[in-house]
């Protein structure tokens, strides 16, 4: 006999399930990167309930297309804030988080932020979950394929240009999970998820 009890598992930290495997811990912080992360944030805000808080820096240019969010997400539910300088970008996402006052928090950012404002944002998040009506989910989206140290999960999401349709899907870090990938096709209301080959 043993005189050492077995260890308890780790309690499975609540999660928002967007599709099939793409499932996001709640009260912590992801990245979404790639070509079509602006596409991927999208799937993800369908997938919850409640207002949508969208931080994105006015001299962006390109914003959101309401014709285009309409088949993910009512943009009734976003409420936009266009900070003016890019140190505010983040510590109005850190802000917004620690509240709890949204199911979703996105931030488009010009790169990956460092280590220090990832932890900054986790511990935002955990409080907002233990004062807040709910559990925020916090998501920068950053170019190409993102990097930010210390981040929950990261996604990549780019055109299947090969399949002719669809969207590329991969999981390129997780705390829990190895990296994966997936085809997605369909429409928004009728997303068909399908395993694909890691490259």
């Amino acid at each position: 006999m043993n005189a050492f009890p077995n260890p308890a598992p780790p309690a499975t930290r609540p999660a928002l399930k967007v599709k099939g495997d793409l499932a996001l811990p709640l009260a912590r912080l992801h990245e979404a990167c790639g070509p079509a992360r602006h596409t991927l944030a999208m799937v993800i805000a369908a997938a919850t309930q409640g207002p949508v808080l969208w931080i994105a820096p006015p001299w962006q240019g390109a914003a959101l297309n309401p014709d285009g969010m309409v088949a993910f997400a009512g943009p009734e539910r976003f409420i936009w804030i266009a900070p003016e300088r890019p140190a505010d970008i983040l510590w109005t996402l850190e802000e917004a988080l620690r509240s709890g006052a949204a199911p979703l928090m996105v931030a488009d950012l010009a790169g990956p932020p460092g280590l220090t404002p990832v932890r900054r944002l986790h511990l935002a998040a955990e409080t907002g979950a233990a004062q807040g009506a709910g559990a925020p989910l916090g998501l920068i989206l950053t170019p190409d394929s993102g990097g930010a140290p210390g981040i929950e999960t990261r996604w990549h999401m780019a055109p299947a240009h090969a399949a002719m349709e669809g969207w590329s899907l991969t999981r390129l870090r997780a705390r829990t999970a190895p990296p994966a990938a997936w085809h997605l096709s369909g429409t928004p209301e009728h997303w068909h998820m399908t395993r694909a080959k890691v490259v």
